[in-house]
């Protein structure tokens, strides 16, 4: 009997992208503490998360195979996060219009008491974006919950000038290393019904 595989989010964006690989799955979110630690990398703290979500669950789901992934975007130094409202997510965006960013994401696997997890890095141009480009994007609500402010599968994509690294982890689940770890812990999406 395959394990049960548990989702460790509310975002429709890592359901549909595990779903792309053929894996059925329960999304559940996890209620963890997001705060970064002075000092913390993007890398650092899009690890972290991605593991502490993953084994907040466990405790719940000892027996289930957890997924647990998170995204941070990364400035000269600032970590952004979710906006936490549309002043945020322009002050988010104009800071990153017309500029090069790090886009952290972590993804963890709990499975057989173990937890291992992986990071990674993608490097997002966006175009230079008017004041009035960026109210009218915020104002579409697209920026909420999305770190940095923007949806690169959304209407986001209208600035994205370039992308260096993963699409599926700036969306917010790497593929790449989701399958390899799934796969180290005996789930096989090529084996998926």
């Amino acid at each position: 009997m395959k394990p049960r595989l548990i989702l460790a989010s509310a975002s429709p964006q890592r359901a549909r992208l595990l779903e792309q690989l053929g894996l059925r799955h329960t999304a559940i979110p996890a209620d963890i503490d997001e705060t970064p630690r002075a000092g913390e990398s993007a890398e650092a703290l899009a690890e972290r998360l991605a593991r502490t979500k993953a084994e907040a669950l466990s405790i719940a789901y000892p027996e289930a195979v957890i997924v647990g992934s998170d995204t941070v975007v990364a400035l000269e130094g600032d970590n952004y996060g979710k906006p936490a409202g549309d002043a945020e997510a322009r002050t988010m965006l104009t800071a990153l219009a017309g500029r090069t960013h790090r886009v952290a994401t972590g993804v963890a696997v709990f499975a057989n008491a173990r937890t291992a997890a992986r990071v990674c890095v993608s490097r997002v141009t966006l175009r230079a974006m008017s004041p009035a480009e960026i109210a009218a994007y915020v104002a579409t609500g697209e920026p909420l919950g999305k770190a940095g402010g923007y949806a690169i599968q959304g209407r986001g994509a209208l600035f994205v000038e370039r992308l260096e690294g993963s699409y599926s982890a700036v969306m917010g689940l790497p593929l790449f290393e989701t399958g390899a770890l799934l796969a180290a812990a005996g789930v096989d999406a090529l084996e998926a019904p």
